[in-house]
């Protein structure tokens, strides 16, 4: 009896294996028969459309994910409309996707033919990464646009005087000085003030001289003898003259002639405005005119020379707006203008010296102070990316373009300059186009395994 029951339970299992492999191979066939014949195309394979990699001869379901296999037909891609009913975005290079045709053709650089990339289908090189993983890495999308912004080129620089607005004081007469007014450095002196006065035996001997021409000249007012009053007057301009080269002023020179005496101690006036800077000037010390008795400077207007740092100094350019600011004066910015540019670079610090003329109101500005500098740039429109979405190994720049249902694509680009927390793109991107904004990383990782890039099949990957 029980080995009746067990040689029954044996013939009903073979019977629902043999029924269960019988249905299987009818519906494989008809399933594979529908989809062909639907198509007019022959099916290659199945695929895990959340897992490519995954292959099968049969339909069914991804034993990974539970995902419905989907067929590849002997044309490439899945079921659909055939490729001269689909639209061509663009031609790639499947080596390097980074080369791109609107047409058909070859690659100048290597030869290949390029292939169409439809726009139902990922581009050549692109990899899919799963709900749950993009979740997790908490990727973020965002397209490459047009900006219109201004960076800022920041830097130190160093009050100094304004070169042009320096006098170096002299006597053109050698001599004594008697009295200082000027005492003392760092005084602020006014233009026509009296600075010192000196004792000079050449200068009284040319004040008498002149005053002995005025004398000859009016005692032969009146005289017969043809040409003695142009002779005179001659004398007298020759006279006049040389008190004026030796700095004699007109004032003084009219004293001279009201009083008919000479002046025995010339006062010495300030050229110019200013605050003195150095002094070499005493009571009873002798003085030539090689004597620099006195250096004024002028410090309503300065300069301030900044260290532009050489990789920065192309985009500081003659007549550009700079702004001065103290860190300990906060809210305190003046307003300049670069007026020039040193032409050497310092070959320690590796800077080039800008020259920013300041409005010094209230000499607020003090020469050997340090200062901050900032130029702002006007960079345009410019087509950018937030700077964090570039992947940056040292021999190649990266970001991934997002292609939907999970699709990247790691694609090269050129970059140019930084402005604020966005980069410049000039190669490699179109405006409009979706890149992955944060989960780099992640995806960087997929990419090498799943889609290994060029330079990694060459061995120049940076991560290696």
């Amino acid at each position: 009896m029980k080995i009746s029951k067990i040689v029954f339970a044996v013939v009903i299992a073979a019977a629902g294996f043999a029924g269960g492999y019988g249905y299987n191979r009818w519906f494989a066939r008809r399933a594979s028969g529908g989809a062909e014949a639907k198509t007019g195309r022959k099916i290659l394979y199945y695929v895990d459309p959340m897992h490519p990699a995954y292959k099968s001869d049969k339909p069914g379901i991804a034993p990974d994910c539970g995902m419905r296999l989907e067929p590849v037909y002997e044309e490439g891609g899945a079921a659909g409309p055939s490729k001269a009913d689909r639209k061509i975005l663009y031609y790639v290079d499947p080596q390097d996707a980074n080369h791109r045709s609107d047409k058909p053709g070859l690659n100048p650089e290597t030869g290949d033919e390029l292939k169409p990339v439809y726009a139902d289908e990922p581009p050549p090189g692109a990899f899919q990464v799963p709900d749950n993983k993009r979740q997790l890495a908490n990727i973020r999308l965002t397209e490459a646009e047009y900006t219109s912004a201004t960076d800022t080129i920041r830097s130190v620089g160093k009050v100094s005087f304004d070169e042009t607005r320096i006098t170096r004081v002299h006597t053109r007469i050698e001599g004594w000085i008697e009295q200082v007014f000027a005492d003392f450095t760092g005084q602020l002196v006014e233009k026509g003030r009296p600075l010192l006065t000196i004792y000079s035996p050449e200068m009284l001997a040319s004040q008498q001289e002149y005053l002995l021409a005025l004398r000859a000249k009016h005692d032969l007012a009146h005289s017969s003898m043809q040409g003695v009053h142009g002779d005179t007057t001659s004398l007298i301009e020759a006279a006049r003259r040389r008190l004026e080269l030796w700095d004699l002023s007109e004032a003084q020179i009219r004293e001279v002639e009201r009083t008919g005496k000479a002046i025995r101690s010339v006062t010495l006036y300030a050229p110019a405005s200013g605050y003195i800077i150095t002094r070499n000037a005493f009571p009873n010390q002798r003085i030539t005119p090689e004597t620099e008795l006195y250096t004024l400077a002028d410090l309503s207007r300065v300069w301030v020379l900044a260290d532009v740092f050489e990789m920065d100094a192309p985009r500081v350019r003659l007549g550009q707006p700079a702004v001065v600011s103290l860190s300990y004066s906060p809210g305190m910015r003046m307003a300049g203008r670069v007026s020039y540019i040193l032409p050497q670079v310092d070959p320690m610090t590796r800077t080039v010296k800008a020259r920013i003329e300041v409005a010094n109101r209230n000499l607020v500005l003090k020469p050997d102070m340090y200062a901050d500098v900032e130029f702002p740039i006007g960079n345009g429109n410019r087509l950018t990316v937030p700077s964090d979405a570039v992947v940056d190994t040292g021999l190649a720049k990266t970001v991934y373009v997002d292609h939907g249902n999970g699709y990247f694509e790691a694609r090269r680009i050129t970059t140019g300059m930084l402005a604020g927390d966005r980069i410049e793109v000039l190669s490699g991107l179109k405006a409009g186009e979706r890149i992955a904004a944060s989960g780099n990383f992640l995806l960087d990782s997929e990419s090498r395994l799943k889609t290994p890039m060029p330079e990694m099949a060459h061995g120049e990957h940076a991560h290696d």
